[in-house]
C-alpha cells in the first residue's frame, strides 16, 4: 500500500480530483478532512491508500480506509466525507471506473468464485494484494505513456479480473450480466438520468426495465436505497448545482430548467440536501470548488 500512496502522492499533488490520461482513472487527494458533499457516483472501484472515508447512502454509513476498497455498481447519489487526513498524511485514493462490457467478456472464463449476489449498489470488501499490485502497475503506466496504450487494457481487464474471482464476485457479476436484476434497475436508472426534467411516471420507467412497477419499486430500492421518484429528486437536485456552478445560471433558472415549478418547493429540497439554499450553496463552491470534487 505505500507503494500505491506514493504514485498517488506523486500524480497528484495539491489537493483535488485528477482524471487521468490513463483510460477510466482517476487520482484523489485531500490535507484536511472534508465537510459532507453530496455527489453522483458511477460504478467504479475505489481504493483509498492513506487516510478514511465515508459514504453515506441514504441512512446507511460506510467506512472505509487502505484495509478495505468501495465497489459501486450503480450510478448512485452518494454523500462522500473525508474523515481522517492531514498534511503530513493526506488522503490518498484511486478510482478505477468499472465496464459492464469488460466484466461480461470475462465471466465467459473467469472461474466461478464464492459470494452471495447482494442487492444494494454500494460494496465494502477486504483489498487483496492481487489486486493492490494490479493497481499500482495501472498507476505506473502514467510514467510510461508510451508503453500504456498496449498495457492499459491489459492491466485494466486483470483489475476486473480480480474484483470477479474475489470475495465480492456475486456482487460484480452483476454488473456483467445482462439479465440480472441490477441490469434492469440499470436500465431504469437510465431511464430516469435521461428524463429526469419531465414528470415522473412509474410505469414509463418499470417498461424501460422490464418489470411490473411494484417489482420495480421493490429492487429499484433493493439497490439504490431510494424510490424512483426521490432517485430523481436527487438527480434533479445534483444537475441543478451544476448549471449554477458550470453555465452560471441563477437559482430560479436552474429550478425551472431541471423540472421544477415551483422555486420554494425547490429552495426547500435543495436545502434539504445541500444543507443550504440554492444560491449560497453555489457561492460556497465557487469560493471553494474543491468541495464539489470530494
Amino acid at each position: 500500500m505505500e507503494l500505491l500512496a506514493t504514485l498517488i502522492a506523486r500524480h497528484a499533488p495539491d489537493d483535488g480530483m485528477y482524471d487521468m490520461p490513463v483510460p477510466g482513472l482517476a487520482l484523489i487527494r485531500y490535507s484536511a478532512p472534508t465537510d459532507r458533499v453530496p455527489v453522483l457516483h458511477h460504478p467504479a472501484l475505489c481504493i483509498i491508500a492513506q487516510g478514511a472515508k465515508v459514504a453515506m447512502l441514504g441512512e446507511e454509513v460506510y467506512r472505509y480506509d487502505p484495509a478495505s476498497h468501495l465497489v459501486v455498481s450503480v450510478e448512485l447519489p452518494l454523500t462522500g466525507q473525508v474523515v481522517e487526513a492531514s498534511p503530513e498524511r493526506p488522503y490518498l485514493c484511486v478510482r478505477v471506473d468499472l465496464d459492464p462490457a469488460m466484466l461480461g467478456e470475462l465471466m465467459l472464463d473467469a472461474p466461478p468464485a464464492p459470494g452471495a449476489e447482494s442487492p444494494r449498489g454500494l460494496h465494502l470488501s477486504r483489498s487483496t494484494p492481487e489486486l493492490i499490485d494490479a493497481v499500482a502497475r495501472y498507476l505506473r503506466l502514467l510514467e510510461r505513456r508510451r508503453d500504456a496504450r498496449v498495457l492499459a487494457p491489459l492491466i485494466r481487464r486483470e483489475i476486473h479480473y480480480w474484483l470477479l474471482t474475489g470475495d465480492q464476485a456475486g456482487v460484480v457479476r452483476q454488473i456483467g450480466a445482462p439479465d440480472s436484476r441490477l441490469s434492469q434497475v440499470n436500465r431504469a436508472i437510465a431511464w430516469i438520468r435521461g428524463n429526469f426534467d419531465r414528470p415522473f411516471r412509474i410505469e414509463a420507467v418499470a417498461r424501460e426495465a422490464g418489470m411490473s412497477p411494484s417489482a420495480l419499486h421493490q429492487h429499484f430500492k433493493a439497490v439504490t436505497a431510494m424510490s424512483p421518484l426521490q432517485y430523481q429528486k436527487q438527480i434533479r437536485l445534483q444537475e441543478a448545482r451544476r448549471l449554477m456552478l458550470s453555465e452560471a445560471r441563477d437559482a430560479q433558472a436552474a429550478g425551472f430548467q431541471v423540472g421544477y415549478e415551483s422555486p420554494s418547493q425547490f429552495s426547500r429540497e435543495y436545502a434539504r440536501l445541500f444543507g443550504a439554499p440554492p444560491a449560497r450553496d453555489a457561492a460556497r463552491l465557487r469560493a471553494s470548488p474543491v468541495l464539489a470534487e470530494v
